[in-house]
């Protein structure tokens, strides 16, 4: 259906505009006398043509979904219907696919869909663990406040999830870098030199003559090197999508000296405050560890605790299964017994997340600090290490000079 842009007056005198997809101008209008709006201007909105090519579209981030999160449980909480409430917050809203979206949702509200159900049409933005929250706070009475707990959820794991794309990112470019200049010196320095050296009609020293050779490869089979590098990446990206190729490399990520560690601790916390936020907003145990397991990003993780919920099932607590996993340490499995025992489950699991995620900034700064000499001698090492080779040459020819 076409959508349109309306500009109208309230009963009060505000002026107001927005935009609504509907078959004709006079559905337009219809809708908006039944909103207490008087129509002044409407017209077709003219077509994006970026609209339906799909990575042109502006994405939603998950900062923008934390922000509508906060801003429709502090609406619901002031007394505004959920429609009115989408339907401001599609009106405000920046990023045009997201608005869309909103605006969507309230349209199938207002065609009988429950708020859950609607918003479960979007997975790419509102995940299993969004959907479930709603539609525990839609049963229970309690939206605003699942909705507050969602935002103050969703701002954590974004927290935690930029942590580690920050520690990752910089041994990472420095690898880049370092690979991109090795090449460029290969490819357009050393040649240089080797004309020098050519007049020189002596042996060159064996470094130097390395270096040589490794240039007249790269010269001579430079398009072949940057296709094996697209082709790596390509049936990289391919096997890690499929489940045994991901288990793998999850497998051998956590194995890993460094990051390994590192990225245990970040699993425990997103378990930790992902399961404790479903159980205190009222979702099942079996349930919860079920989208817990979908959102854990590592498959490894995610088997254990499939295993886990099977096991619970079966008449076990959830400390059990989780002790045999081997990737919980033994003092959260204490804990997590402890809080089993004593009824308060989802208050030890938010507990464990608020160390964890002291312990994940804990093991980001000493990451950081650890690496950041390595990465400069490293870089230092291959740059300097190929200009010395370079004028081994030079030094030698001075030598025999003097």
């Amino acid at each position: 259906m076409p959508v349109y842009l309306w500009e109208g007056t309230t009963k009060k005198g505000e002026k107001k505009k927005g935009e609504m997809e509907a078959a004709d101008e006079s559905h337009v209008r219809i809708q908006l006398r039944r909103q207490h709006i008087k129509p002044a201007n409407i017209k077709k909105k003219p077509k994006d043509l970026f609209e339906n090519i799909p990575f042109l579209r502006e994405k939603v981030k998950q900062q923008e979904v934390v922000v509508f999160s906060r801003q429709f449980a502090t609406m619901i909480n002031a007394g505004l219907p959920i429609i009115q409430c989408l339907e401001l917050l599609g009106q405000e809203e920046k990023n045009k696919t997201f608005a869309k979206i909103i605006i969507a949702v309230k349209e199938d509200i207002e065609g009988g869909s429950s708020l859950s159900d609607a918003l479960e049409k979007y997975p790419e933005i509102f995940d299993d663990l969004f959907v479930n929250l709603v539609a525990a706070g839609e049963a229970g009475g309690i939206l605003d406040v699942i909705l507050q707990r969602l935002s103050a959820y969703l701002e954590k794991a974004l927290a935690l999830k930029r942590k580690v794309k920050g520690a990752m990112t910089y041994p990472v470019t420095v690898l880049v870098v370092a690979f991109a200049v090795v090449i460029l010196l290969l490819y357009k320095v050393v040649p240089v030199f080797e004309e020098m050296f050519t007049g020189m009609g002596s042996a060159l020293p064996g470094p130097t003559q390395f270096l040589v050779d490794a240039s007249r490869f790269v010269q001579n089979n430079i398009l072949y090197i940057l296709g094996a590098i697209v082709i790596f990446v390509i049936a990289f990206r391919r096997y890690y999508r499929t489940q045994r190729g991901r288990f793998q490399i999850d497998r051998l990520v956590l194995r890993l000296p460094v990051f390994g560690i590192l990225l245990k601790k970040v699993a425990v916390a997103k378990f930790s405050r992902t399961l404790s936020t479903m159980m205190s907003s009222g979702v099942p145990i079996l349930e919860g560890l079920e989208i817990v397991s979908k959102t854990a990003g590592n498959k490894v993780v995610e088997l254990s605790l499939m295993k886990t919920r099977q096991s619970i099932r079966e008449g076990k607590t959830i400390a059990e299964p989780l002790s045999e996993a081997g990737i919980f340490p033994s003092m959260v499995v204490s804990m997590i017994a402890v809080g089993e025992n004593t009824g308060a489950l989802d208050a030890m699991l938010e507990k464990i997340a608020d160390f964890y995620d002291a312990e994940v900034d804990v093991a980001v700064n000493a990451m950081t600090t650890l690496l950041e000499p390595i990465m400069m001698v490293f870089l230092g090492g291959v740059v300097g290490g190929m200009i010395v080779a370079l004028y081994l040459p030079i030094f030698s020819m001075a030598g025999a000079v003097g």
